[in-house]
């Protein structure tokens, strides 16, 4: 850090007071506004006097420009538009009837947001004045307006403390977010600053905090991520962003301007000025210029020393995140481009975008340099050199002729795109904080301490199991938790192989937890914990079992790989991978179930059910032991007839979007699988666009099952008939699922009494759910006789009192044919007994 002492001189611009400025986007001009009625227009690179605008309104507020024409806001409540072409007035924007407090303008200069002391924001067209929007939900005055680097989302700081972003993409601008406790409580004339920054690259914003730090918070999901802190003595009136994001410049009433650096958060260079109140950086040169409240400008050219100035030569840098997930990966998985094709190893690092930019919604293939897909694998010399922006120079496009079309198609690297491996039941970072697993037993979720993690398990049932908590210098990033144990494995360091641990919660012995360390160059991609057994899978597509106490009992490398994930009950162990590439460049998912105590392979390889543009989610036995998988559609499936080998399917049991709760539009909301048990599923509702639940500890929901069988109009009032037959419809359907699951469970082991008179009862209930279909298919009419009929059929009644009971219900309505039908079906029934 270095505390620069040379200093510039300043300008007398405005009298003492508030005082703004601003630069234009293209950097050519400089306008500040003050007190007075005067408006200075300076040019940059030149030492004359600045262009005077005269008759301009008095206690100006605000300043906005573009490269065309500048507006001004006052206390009179006037905006006014002025055009750098003349330097003349243009038009009037809007009158208010309280001061103005904040002018922004979009970035492609076409709307301009207007905040005053009144509890509404006026965004209006800047080319035809009629054209405006409100918002009209705010409690308290706005103070503070920025808009989102590609002008989709309005950042709104009011005097209540609280930051509201709203989404301005369309005629009625809608509340996206909304930020408490992060800026303090503020008059709308008050010098201090509460404005919340956007990042150049969207992805988060800075406020200035009442602790006199700078908080960085995320915007998808509010999660405060790192911190400016410990640099000011006093509270800070204004912020800024460098234009690549690589800096953050503050000042604060302790006549200090500090700047930052934004990836490590650490002050490089100090500036002693008094009174700052406004600091704006040039967009493209190493000019900076501040006023004060004094109405003082200072134009600071080479601001930057010569190594800080570095860093305005770098592209687009991201926001600081905790943990960015733009360089993290799921396991190991590799990343692969839109169109398939893998980028050289040596290529440089290119500038991000921004979530909107054009690139991104083009695709990789609308990029030139995407284009260039030749490698010089064989050291021919035919790939040109690239620059820092991963472009070829000039002198070489010219020189170079291209190589041949049918060596180039050989020599292109094609990889297909491929299912990230994943670990169920986690969750990504946000903020400092994440869930390493959930289910019904209970939760284990890591906090980042920077030098260590902190975690902490926590039970449900705590009359069983005590909630536990310690230091993780191992910096966990997968666990599993069970009655029995929670297991964790950590990645790799330069220092350290990856481990898994292994900690039970009950122990007749001194010590029973056992650590085991993978060999080097061994990642861990998902592990799974049973009541038997403990999984880890590897990035070297390696499955590993160990008894739950450190003893190997299988090693063996899985045929579809890259490996996916993993999960187990009791000697059961499913195993998911890539598998062959479909037409789409994609790679079917595959999955194989073994029973390792008896070392037997009841699936192999077998299709996992995902349709088209479709990802897992989460995968997970049942409480009865039946795999089970829920994907990115909110479609839950279980695999039936899995024990025996080629007979396996996946049945739907819940579609969660056709649920009544979201009928009509009335909710918006998703659904995070925990668990199938007691013919439920388990899950916690995600509300506001969440795709993962976060802190404090969300509440669990269960739903029944209800399998997609019709399109009929289950709850049509006109028509009740219908609505009966396809509810029996679909619980016929239901419980015929579960009655086989069940019996495939008692076959294949040592059932307990229980089980078998649960098997007995299921088989009873679905005859009475035929009986109950009957009567409804009665009740339409005779011409609904041999659908009747049919249904009979299907019972398995093997006491015969259901098929007498089906004979009354046919008399009962008076359909004599069919009830002599039925009769003949039971006496056909009772002759096939008697023989046997």
């Amino acid at each position: 850090m270095s505390s620069v002492t040379q200093r510039v001189r300043g300008r007398p611009a405005h009298p003492s007071g508030p005082t703004f400025l601003t630069y234009t986007p293209d950097g050519k001009k400089l306008i500040t506004a003050g007190s007075n009625n005067v408006v200075r227009v300076y040019t940059t690179g030149s030492d004359g006097e600045p262009t005077n605008i005269d008759d301009c309104h008095e206690n100006n507020t605000a300043v906005a420009a573009s490269n065309d024409i500048f507006l001004t806001g006052s206390e009179d409540g006037f905006v006014t538009i002025y055009s750098l072409e003349t330097f003349l007035y243009q038009d009037l924007l809007t009158r208010c009837s309280l001061p103005i407090r904040d002018v922004a303008l979009s970035p492609d200069g076409i709307w301009a947001a207007v905040a005053s002391d009144e509890l509404e924001i006026k965004i209006i067209d800047t080319r035809d004045t009629r054209n405006v929007q409100y918002i009209r939900d705010l409690p308290k005055p706005p103070k503070h307006l920025s808009f989102h680097p590609s002008g989709s989302h309005l950042a709104v700081s009011c005097t209540d403390g609280i930051v509201y972003v709203y989404s301005v993409t369309t005629e009625d601008p809608n509340l996206s977010k909304k930020f408490d406790g992060l800026i303090r409580r503020l008059e709308s004339d008050d010098e201090k600053s509460s404005k919340a920054i956007w990042h150049p690259d969207g992805r988060a914003f800075a406020v200035p905090m009442a602790t006199r730090d700078v908080q960085v918070v995320s915007r998808d999901d509010g999660e405060k991520q790192r911190a400016f802190s410990g640099g000011h003595m006093g509270d800070i009136t204004t912020l800024a962003w460098s234009p690549n994001g690589a800096l953050l410049a503050t000042s604060a009433s302790d006549r200090k301007i500090l700047l930052w650096d934004t990836k490590t958060q650490k002050i490089v260079a100090r500036y002693d000025y008094t009174g700052v109140i406004n600091f704006a950086w040039h967009p493209h040169e190493n000019i900076c210029s501040f006023v004060t409240s004094e109405g003082e400008l200072f134009i600071y050219p080479s601001f930057l020393s010569s190594e800080n100035a570095q860093q305005l030569q770098k592209p687009l840098q991201p926001a600081p995140f905790i943990h960015d997930p733009l360089s993290e990966t799921s396991g190991n998985a590799r990343k692969t481009l839109t169109n398939g094709l893998k980028r050289p190893s040596n290529a440089p690092a290119r500038r991000e975008g921004t979530p909107d930019s054009l690139d991104d919604i083009l695709g990789p293939e609308s990029a030139g340099e995407e284009d260039d897909f030749v490698e010089d694998d064989d050291g021919a010399g035919y790939l040109d050199e690239v620059n820092g922006y991963g472009k070829r120079s000039l002198d070489q496009v010219n020189g170079y002729e291209g190589p041949d079309p049918k060596r180039r198609a050989t020599h292109q690297s094609w990889s297909p795109r491929i299912h990230q491996s994943f670990q169920p039941g986690s969750t990504p970072w946000r903020g400092n904080r994440r869930y390493l697993c959930l289910n019904l037993t209970g939760f284990v979720w890591t906090v980042d301490q920077d030098t260590h993690h902190t975690v902490t398990v926590e039970f449900y049932d705590r009359e069983f199991h005590r909630d536990f908590h310690f230091t993780d210098p191992y910096l966990y990033d997968k666990a599993c938790l069970n009655e029995h144990g929670t297991l964790f494995s950590c990645p790799p360091t330069a220092e350290n192989p990856a481990m898994v641990f292994y900690r039970p919660h009950e122990t007749w012995t001194s010590r029973a937890d056992w650590r085991t360390q993978l060999p080097a160059g061994e990642d861990v991609t998902a592990i799974s914990l049973s009541d038997s057994y403990v999984v880890v899978t590897t990035s070297t597509n390696y499955v590993r079992v160990f008894t739950l106490f450190g003893l190997p009992v299988r090693v063996y490398r899985q045929k579809s790989s890259p490996t996916v994930t993993c999960t187990s009950w009791r000697d059961y162990v499913l195993t998911m991978g890539n598998g062959p590439v479909g037409g789409d460049g994609s790679t079917s998912l595959l999955y194989t179930i073994e029973n390792v105590k008896r070392d037997e392979i009841c699936q192999s390889e077998d299709v996992v059910a995902l349709p088209h543009n479709t990802q897992l989610k989460s995968v997970f036995f049942s409480d009865q032991g039946d795999p089970c998988l829920y994907d990115s559609r909110g479609v839950l499936l279980i695999l039936q007839h899995w024990r025996t080998p080629g007979q396996a399917r996946w049945v739907p049991l819940l579609d969660t979007k056709s649920l009544e709760r979201l009928a009509g539009g009335r909710k918006e909301e998703t659904y995070w699988p925990v668990a199938v048990a007691q013919d439920k599923f388990h899950c916690i509702i995600l509300k506001g666009g969440d795709q993962y639940p976060y802190f404090p500890k969300p509440l669990l929901s269960e739903f029944d099952f209800k399998i997609p069988c019709t399109t009929a109009a289950t709850e049509d009032p006109s028509n009740p008939a219908i609505s009966e037959g396809a509810k029996l419809e679909e619980s016929y359907v239901r419980s015929s699922l579960m009655l086989s699951l069940l019996e495939d469970l008692v076959q294949a082991t040592n059932a307990s009494h229980s089980q078998k008179t649960e098997l007995s009862r299921r088989e009873v209930n679905v005859d009475k759910l035929l009986l109950q279909l009957l009567n409804v298919e009665c009740r339409e009419g005779e011409e609904r006789g041999m659908k009747a009929l049919e249904v009979v059929s299907l019972m398995k009644d093997r006491s015969g009192k259901l098929l007498e009971a089906a004979s009354k219900v046919a008399g009962r309505y008076g359909r004599t044919v069919l009830q002599d039908k039925i009769n003949e079906l039971a006496e056909t029934r009772l002759m096939g007994m008697d023989e046997d």
